[in-house]
């Protein structure tokens, strides 16, 4: 439907968003190591750290031979690993044109408690869904969903570059693409959808998405804040004049991550 660029969106609470690149890194180099490791390994890695819900319900038992951790761990693990490079990619480039600012309005330790409770939620929303499959479950899809919807309540009238149809360059509010993309998911969901996709996972992580953003966001983090365009700053010799209530915040320096420097403290 669409693919995400960039957005608009600075940093105002932290610096840097090291666990958005902490996660992006951790993926990447799991599935270089099992790509790495050939398919006999990587059928291995799918099959031991997946999420299976016949296996993790018991009404399936795993072969020995592919038993890596407790069954209850793949409610987390299943998350880090991909089935290809474009399944990865794509994951990755959404975390991490909407990642950043998510964790800037959680802040670093309540954003990766956010992006592992997402990724638990879409597991177990497959599992119920499905709950003798045998098929195992991989991908961050899960928790990227409740990234993606965290970031549709927080930020929706910034600005953002997509490619339309993966063609047509448009920069357009936020809210269009990922009410867009929202309710994508829940009619493929509904319409049984393609059999390769978990859309019950992405449902599982749009639902955690848009709870825990309630409770985890970092005190005085607004819901459905202006875009930075906005917030009319004042110049020496300008008076201020607010568009919206929040007119008060300084500029922003370019950064080399395409970000301003954070308003407030680090």
């Amino acid at each position: 439907m669409f693919i995400p660029l960039y957005d608009t969106n600075r940093l105002r609470h932290i610096r840097l968003q090291y666990v958005t690149i902490g996660l992006i890194v951790a993926n990447a180099v799991v599935y270089c190591a099992t790509a790495l490791g050939g398919e006999n390994f990587t059928n291995a890695a799918v099959l031991g750290l997946g999420f299976i819900p016949s296996v993790v319900h018991d009404t399936a038992e795993l072969d020995p031979r592919f038993v890596i951790i407790p069954e209850s761990l793949s409610y987390l693990t299943y998350s880090f690993l991909h089935a290809d490079i474009f399944h990865l990619g794509g994951n990755m480039l959404f975390l991490w044109v909407f990642g950043d600012n998510v964790e800037d309005a959680l802040g670093h330790i309540r954003y990766l408690i956010f992006y592992l409770l997402c990724a638990v939620a879409g597991a177990a929303f497959q599992g119920l869904v499905a709950w003798d499959s045998q098929v195992p479950l991989i991908g961050a899809s899960g928790a990227i969903a409740g990234v993606v919807v965290a970031y549709l309540i927080l930020y929706p009238r910034v600005k953002v570059w997509v490619l339309a149809f993966a063609r047509i360059p448009l920069r357009i509010p936020a809210f269009i693409p990922l009410i867009l993309w929202v309710a994508f998911q829940v009619v493929m969901f509904a319409a049984g959808g393609e059999d390769q996709i978990s859309w019950a996972c992405h449902i599982g992580g749009i639902i955690a998405g848009a709870v825990l953003v309630l409770v985890l966001r970092s005190r005085g983090v607004p819901l459905f804040a202006p875009a930075d365009e906005d917030t009319v700053v004042p110049t020496p010799d300008q008076p201020p004049v607010a568009a919206e209530p929040a007119a008060s915040e300084p500029s922003a320096t370019t950064t080399r991550w395409g970000r301003g420097n954070p308003s407030g403290p680090n």
